[in-house]
């Protein structure tokens, strides 16, 4: 008798002889899962999920379905059955989650009427018992999970734990998917340089930086930095902070850092997690020219990796964009959005890279910016990382969050810099100074009197309102999102020669002038906000330290556009009480004062607004876990705006005839985003109503009347849309 064969993949050959037979599938994706899982010592779980996730396949009707039936067969679902009867309920409910969802994504567990227990307990399934005769379920007796619950938080902790064993399971799978069915892309795969040569090119490229820097006092105490960092490295992995002002060469000293660090505990990967794109394109160009093209994965929404050139006869291009579909490379830099929406995801393609985050460095840069409404979970998250899974998180900015009081006793952070109040006094560049409140009038007549100033306000209204009133008595630039990326830059780049030429110039903008842009006013005036933005608004005053002081007046806006959300309000006002105690509210203590009184408004619940910690431990005990709900309420920018293309200059109008004569319009979204802006829905319907945009190709939204975009401050505000969709959203 004849066994029959039972494959796992298909080709277009119907003789079945390269097509990839399942035991050799199975095979694969447990010993790959096992070897990712081994970085967090759960290598045997991870091989039991692949041994037996795909077990489904091997009914008849499934391998009908291959052969080209037009039926649906559950094949996942099979796995998570036979887990359950061969392992106890702490084995088995962590693999009943990954193999069910090693498709659809990771389920509630929900009950006999919905999610994961109602699809074990009422889904007919077919036979598929013919696996007993190629596959062994491994014995799991013996194996004990190590792990350290955070803050009491065992069912947080079982459930990060379940996701990274997912993490590894649907990696494992797409890589050996890919390798036989994409040969040519699997072999591009893990095309670095190790991190020994990694090392030595940034040895190298400091050693002649350092060398060609004048001896002044500012180089002397950046070198200091650099040192202490190095210096730092030999500590155990842990939770560390960096503070370091604006202008001490806090990115390449963090990288210094990381290397060390790296190289002294066998750890594996460098991540910097950034919440500014504008910061993250500076920082990769930076690291791309030291490490190579190849060794540096840059990844947020606006990255194209058509922008980066091949290095030799290597392609990189190929090589970023499958790197960015599970963070493999040797540094990764990275939102704020991506990595923590990644490490909260029940989705299968955001969830694969995590199981990367292991045994790594994660460098968060500006952490200030951690997102406030969800700072208790990303703490949780990142707490994980550090206490069972060998990572080592630098929390790295000028002005330092408090998050002492909210991590677990055991898990407070180190301090890489010895002094750092000191540093601060010799980095101070700015003097602060609170005018209190104050009218667009007398706003404006302070403005006009200086020959170069910088204003930013709180809205985009009023940012219009006050260039306007500007505008009348000379020159005056406008930034804001109401202007497309590339107008913005254009904008800027004339700035800047401005000002560097000690022309006239004056310029209003909202807050997206703070997010690392490199422009230096000897004078800024700031719209009342929280000490955290202040001190960025200050980072744009002095910054090159042409005068021993430069001037920075913050402001309380009496005008009805200029008043913030609720959020910004009471953001303003912490800020205000700081700078009533505090002579210098840009100063270390001042700074800690401020963020301890914001987190203790904000309360626990502030800090965890959609109640994310509590809903993992409610049901802790029975290993039932709210994955998807979760997966939906992590959402650290809210939803809601349409984005809308601009056809902006000669290129903008080039690159859209190019869109609409194309076949594949969608492979213009990356290039499109420098002439893309974003509205609220009241606006859009506003625009289209009145036949102003356009749809192409069932995905892009354009602007078809020009004169509804202005030269000087973008898409124009139309009559009703002061109010919703004025803020800015960065």
């Amino acid at each position: 008798m004849v066994c029959p064969m039972y494959y796992a993949h298909s080709t277009n050959n119907s003789d079945k002889q390269n097509w990839q037979l399942l035991r050799v599938h199975l095979k694969n994706v447990a010993d790959i899962a096992s070897q990712f899982a081994g970085d967090f010592n759960a290598g045997k779980l991870a091989y039991a999920g692949g041994l037996l996730h795909d077990i489904g396949k091997y009914s008849a009707e499934f391998q009908r379905r291959l052969e080209g039936a037009n039926i649906r067969v559950d094949h996942s679902t099979a796995g998570a059955l036979e887990a359950r009867a061969l392992y106890p309920k702490q084995f088995s409910r962590i693999l009943e989650y990954i193999i069910t969802g090693h498709h659809g994504g990771l389920l509630n567990y929900g009950s006999e009427a919905s999610g994961l227990e109602e699809r074990l307990g009422n889904r007919f399934l077919p036979d598929y018992s013919a696996y007993r005769d190629e596959i062994q379920a491994p014995d799991l007796k013996g194996f004990r999970p190590v792990l350290q619950p955070v803050r009491n938080g065992i069912g947080f902790t079982v459930a990060f734990y379940t996701r990274m064993l997912y993490s590894c399971l649907v990696d494992a799978d797409s890589l050996d998917t890919e390798a036989f069915a994409d040969p040519g892309a699997y072999s591009v795969r893990g095309r670095y340089d190790s991190f020994e040569t990694l090392s030595r090119r940034f040895d190298e490229y400091m050693a002649v930086l350092l060398s060609g820097a004048d001896e002044t006092l500012i180089n002397k105490q950046r070198r200091e930095i650099y040192e202490q960092c190095r210096e730092a490295a030999s500590l155990p992995p842990q939770v560390f902070t960096l503070t370091v002002p604006t202008g001490g060469g806090k990115t390449l000293s963090s990288m210094a850092f990381a290397l060390e660090h790296l190289k002294r505990h066998n750890l594996k990967r460098i991540f910097y997690v950034i919440p500014y794109t504008s910061i993250i394109e500076q920082n990769a160009a930076i690291f791309r020219k030291i490490f190579g093209n190849r060794n540096v994965l840059e990844h947020h929404s606006n990255f194209d990796p058509m922008t980066v050139p091949d290095d030799d006869a290597d392609p990189v291009r190929y090589l970023l964009e499958l790197s960015a579909e599970n963070w493999d490379m040797p540094i990764i830099v990275t939102t704020n959005v991506q990595f923590f929406e990644s490490l909260f995801s029940n989705k299968r393609s955001r969830c694969r890279k995590i199981h990367n985050l292991a045994r790594s460095v994660i460098i968060l840069d500006e952490a200030q910016m951690l997102p406030t409404d969800f700072l208790r979970p990303c703490l949780q998250a990142l707490s994980e990382l550090v206490r069972n899974y060998g990572s080592t998180v630098v929390i790295c900015t000028a002005t330092q969050p408090r998050l002492s009081d909210l991590l677990d006793e055991s898990i407070r952070p180190a301090e890489i810099m010895r002094s750092p109040a000191e540093l601060y006094e010799v980095f101070r560049r700015v003097n602060v100074h609170d005018l209190g409140p104050m009218s667009d009038e007398e706003l404006t007549a302070r403005l006009q009197k200086h020959h170069q100033v910088l204003c930013i306000v709180n809205t985009r209204a009023h940012a219009q309102h006050l260039h306007a009133s500007l505008s009348e008595h000379g020159r005056c630039f406008h930034l804001s999102a109401r202007m497309c990326p590339i107008h913005r830059r254009k904008q800027l780049k004339e700035i800047k020669d401005l000002i560097k030429a000690g022309a006239e110039c004056r310029v209003v903008s909202t807050q997206l002038i703070e997010a690392g842009v490199d422009i230096d006013f000897p004078i800024v005036y700031r719209g009342a906000t929280g000490i955290d933005s202040v001190a960025q608004a200050a980072g744009r005053c002095n910054r090159e330290g042409k005068a021993e002081r430069g001037e920075v007046y913050v402001f309380r806006s009496t005008e009805r556009y200029g008043q913030a959300t609720s959020w910004q309000r009471l953001t303003a006002e912490v800020g205000r009480m700081v700078m009533d105690i505090y002579g210098d509210p840009l100063s270390l203590r001042a700074v800690e004062a401020y963020f301890q009184r914001l987190y203790s408004y904000k309360g626990d619940k502030g800090l965890d607004r959609e109640g994310i910690l509590e809903s993992f431990e409610k049901r802790a005990r029975e290993f039932a876990f709210p994955f998807e709900d979760v997966g939906w309420k992590f959402c650290i920018i809210e939803q809601g705006t349409k984005d809308l293309i601009v056809p902006y200059g000669d290129e903008g109008r080039a690159l859209l005839d190019e869109l609409r004569a194309s076949e594949s319009p969608w492979k213009y979204a990356r290039h499109l985003q420098g002439y893309t802006i974003n509205i609220y829905p009241n606006e859009f319907r506003e625009l289209e109503r009145a036949g102003k945009i356009d749809l192409f190709g069932d995905r892009f939204w354009i602007l078809n009347d020009m004169s509804q975009y202005s030269e000087e401050i973008g898409l124009i505000n139309r009559k009703g849309n002061e109010g919703e969709g004025s803020l800015l959203i960065v």
